[in-house]
Formats: C-alpha cells, structure tokens, sequence
C-alpha cells in the first residue's frame, strides 16, 4: 500500500486494506530504501557504461522525481506558491489546494532544478575519481522520509488536507518510534560509510527538512501531504548540495 502511495514503479499484486493504513506511513522509508537502491544501482550501471557527465548528471538530479511519479515535487511547487503569496492565512491555503500553477511555483522549482543540477553534475564529475560518493544515495530517501512520516504523524494537521488526517487514524506512539529508529539507522549506516562525510550529508538533510517544515508550519498553521512532499523535497536537495560540496 505504501508503495502504491508513494512510488510510480507499478507493483504486480495490488490490495488495498482500510486496517492496515496506519502502517502506510511507517513503512514510507523502507518504500525510500528501495528507491535509494535502485538510485544508487542504475546509476552505477550507467557510469560504468561509459555515459557522459552531462546526461548521468541529469539522471541523477531527475531520477528521485521521476521514480515517485514527481509526487513530492507536486507538494514542493504547491506549498512554495502558497508561501511565497504573502497573502492572509485563509488565501494561503486557497492557493495551496488550488489546481492551478502559479507563477511562484514555476520560479520556486526551476530554482530547484538548477541547483539540483549543478549538485549532480559536482557529484558526476567527480565519480571517475571518487565512485564512493554514490552509495549515499541509498540512504538519502531513507532520511528524508523518516522525517517526513515523523512530521506528519506528530504535527496538527490543517483541516484541508484530506490525506494528512488519512495517515493519522490509528496511529500510536510505536509508530512514531519506528520512524524514528529507522531514521537512525540510516544516519548511523551513513557514518559506517564515512563518519565525516555522513555526518555533514546527514545534518545537512535534517537541518533544511526542520528548518522548511517549520516555515510552512508557521506560515499555513500545521502541516499535509503537499507540505510534507515540499520538507521531503528540500531535505533531499540539500543532501545533494552537501554531497556536492564535500
């Protein structure tokens, strides 16, 4: 259920139970491992076969956007053109919840793509000479998506967001718990790595997702799916902006 959530790779077997749904977003990171995996794996099959820096670059900025369908970047464009309206509370959602694209939305993720790209291209560069740089990958969705089910399940919820309180039934503190241990598990396995490098890649995603969360927390009074996809996303792109720099 949780993969059919959030991940564009069709499954072959699809049931859907209403008494498991308070699981769909404990599991969101175990979804997020799998996605790092195959990050991490088709993009070392690509190196290896010789593709140009230029396009394995674009592969590695597009691929996290395209294998959840551009799901967290729909969130990221939505929340930034509610945000960035500077408009009252009431407007703020309005926009957030309206189907339209925005002008702010536009310029907030070519922004994104721009430096994501450049990110990806340090980072592909540098792959002749350091190949090792790419196993974090794997472990970048982990994080970001342990925050993002840690913040949904926690935060209040705006009363608009038709998800947000979907996830929530159910829920209890164990769930909370096994976000959290496996978030963890994930910044300690980037350590095992490289202790400095997993340290900074690691810090670097949860300081921008908190800082964003808390943003858009205080600027649409609580938090839903497109907030949650918006922290998701800022907290991946800073770990490539960290990855790029070390």
């Amino acid at each position: 259920m949780s993969w059919g959530m959030f991940c564009a790779i069709p499954i072959p077997h699809k049931d859907w139970d209403e008494s498991c749904t308070n699981l769909i977003i404990p599991f969101f990171p175990v979804v997020g491992l799998f996605i790092g995996l195959l990050w991490y794996g088709s993009s070392i099959l690509l190196h290896l076969a010789g593709l140009r820096t230029m396009m394995l670059s674009a592969f590695l900025m597009l691929f996290p956007y395209v294998i959840t369908g551009f799901l967290h970047v729909d969130g990221f464009m939505d929340t930034s053109d509610a945000i960035l309206s500077y408009r009252p509370l009431e407007e703020k959602l309005k926009i957030l919840k309206d189907p339209h694209t925005g002008a702010f939305a536009v310029v907030s993720v070519l922004a994104l793509f721009v430096i994501c790209f450049a990110c990806a291209y340090e980072i592909a560069s540098d792959t002749a000479l350091d190949i090792g740089k790419l196993r974090f990958l794997v472990l970048m969705p982990v994080i970001s998506r342990s925050l993002t089910g840690l913040a949904l399940l926690s935060l209040k919820v705006i009363p608009q967001s038709g998800y947000g309180s979907y996830f929530k039934k159910n829920t209890k503190t164990v769930h909370n718990i096994s976000l959290v241990l496996t978030g963890f598990s994930a910044v300690a396995a980037m350590c095992f790595l490289s202790v400095g490098r997993g340290l900074i890649v690691a810090t670097a995603m949860i300081s921008g997702f908190f800082l964003s969360i808390l943003w858009a927390y205080r600027q649409l009074g609580g938090i839903s799916g497109d907030i949650s996809g918006y922290a998701l996303t800022v907290s991946e792109a800073c770990g490539l902006i960290a990855l790029a720099l070390i």
